[in-house]
């Protein structure tokens, strides 16, 4: 009888100690809700990362870092927020949102986005037994500002128009159309980046004065799906006079007419 008592207390401990065991060793990873994010500048983004299978996070380290040099974007440590080491242009710019903790979801949200902000973010879970990261890719855009059109008239008998706007980011696309939408050759196209590397595009066109059809200054930023169309119309019913009208199909708004002649054009 006694074996047998002791045979089955310690089948039962055993079995304890193995499912002990098999818990302990369980291995969780760091996931993301998606690996790559598009913010506007000025607007914000939200970095989410998660314990998977779920569990609690509140006793991990958990740090946010920037770029293949790893500067520190935000730490959690000790139950608290830790304000050492953080990179100087984060500083006053982050919000922890902790509120799913317990299921070990954490989100840090990035106020006033910049053109710098964009990258590749590291979430990184630390405990006593535990070490994780996953990714999140950032994409920064910005649609740029309204579309200015100047119109003058050029001593070879036309038009030079030429389209520019600033305030875009990534470089955006940017081209002429005749009225099929059909793409035509530009006299000059140009580039140039502001102190917050955002870019200012200019690109001019030539038009004969005979020339009687619309055409559209075309810029698009593929990253937002988003773009400004402006359509420069040339009327006359008189040799040698052209009357321009540019309109921003944008925000539906047109500029009033401007009337071009040759006799202006040769007093140049």
């Amino acid at each position: 009888m006694n074996p047998k008592c002791f045979f089955c207390s310690g089948y039962c401990v055993a079995f304890i100690l193995l499912q002990v065991k098999i818990s302990t060793s369980e291995k969780w990873t760091v996931i993301t809700s998606t690996g790559h994010l598009v913010a506007t500048v000025g607007g914000q983004a939200e970095l989410s990362c998660q314990l998977s299978p779920s569990q609690s996070a509140e006793n991990l380290e958990v740090q946010w870092l920037k770029g293949k040099s790893s500067k520190l974007v935000y730490l959690f440590r000790g139950g608290h927020e830790v304000n050492e080491d953080i990179a100087r242009e984060y500083v006053n710019r982050t919000e922890f949102v902790k509120t799913a903790i317990g299921k070990g979801k954490l989100t840090l949200r990035l106020h006033n986005i910049s053109v710098s902000d964009d990258g590749t973010y590291q979430c990184l879970f630390k405990g006593e037994n535990f070490s994780d990261v996953a990714s999140i890719n950032l994409s920064v855009a910005a649609l740029g500002l309204k579309t200015q059109v100047h119109v003058q008239a050029s001593n070879i008998k036309g038009l030079v128009v030429e389209c520019n706007s600033g305030g875009w980011f990534p470089e955006p696309q940017m081209e002429w159309r005749n009225s099929k939408g059909e793409v035509i050759p530009h006299l000059s196209k140009s580039y140039s980046q502001d102190e917050a590397k955002l870019f200012h595009m200019e690109m001019t066109l030539f038009l004969p004065i005979q020339h009687r059809s619309n055409v559209t200054c075309y810029i698009f930023n593929s990253l937002l799906g988003k773009g400004r169309h402006t359509n420069i119309t040339l009327t006359g019913s008189l040799p040698g006079v052209a009357t321009v009208t540019v309109c921003e199909y944008h925000i539906q708004a047109c500029v009033p007419p401007v009337t071009v002649t040759e006799a202006a054009e040769e007093r140049r």
